[in-house]
């Protein structure tokens, strides 16, 4: 099957392609001429995936899917969360979608905390024959002291997993990809898509 994954983002469409093999080919928007940046302003990962997917569809009328990914930090109410991509830049501490700022700001305001208890949290909004599905993938872990690894990207140096002694960023990408809040939402996705005969 081929659909469209709502995104700009060449590390997620790689790292998805990855997790669903020769299921489906993958494209992204701009391979179908939307290359405008995508809104995402809801107030909920739920809301920003179906937002996502619903600009796409509206403009394509394809099949397609968006997911929004949100760091809930415990002893930050649950922060960074919906603005997790643009943490720094919505605190005045960096622009735009910078990691490196964003992992600063949350590191500095965990300075001194001993609950350092996260969970990333990953929603798919799917758009198939004209139905909306939400798929929910989230796993637990811990915010470490300082940066680890260069692997994947966004907040995985500084995200340890439950029952792992590395970050995501230490980490082969098939063993993330397994694991991973991500594909989690994914392997959820391919259940469906294989259940209704969309293999």
């Amino acid at each position: 099957m081929k659909i469209i994954f709502a995104t700009g983002n060449r590390n997620k469409l790689k790292e998805i392609q990855a997790i669903l093999g020769d299921r489906a080919e993958v494209s992204i928007p701009a391979d179908h001429g939307v290359t405008e940046e995508i809104p995402e302003d809801a107030p909920t990962l739920e809301g920003n995936a179906l937002q996502k997917a619903r600009y796409i569809h509206e403009r394509t009328g394809l099949d397609c899917f968006a997911d929004d990914t949100g760091l809930e930090v415990e002893a930050l109410g649950g922060e960074p969360g919906v603005f997790s991509a643009r943490y720094a830049a919505v605190n005045g501490a960096g622009e735009g979608h910078a990691s490196a700022d964003n992992m600063a700001l949350l590191l500095r305001r965990l300075e001194g905390q001993q609950n350092r208890r996260a969970r990333f949290r990953t929603v798919i909004a799917l758009i198939r024959n004209g139905e909306e599905h939400l798929f929910e993938g989230i796993v637990n872990g811990e915010i470490t002291l300082k940066k680890s690894g260069t692997e994947g990207f966004g907040y995985d140096p500084v995200f340890r997993p439950e029952g792992y002694a590395v970050t995501f960023a230490e980490m082969a990408p098939e063993l993330k990809n397994r694991i991973s809040h991500r594909g989690r939402a994914t392997a959820r996705l391919i259940e469906f898509l294989n259940a209704e005969g969309g293999e």
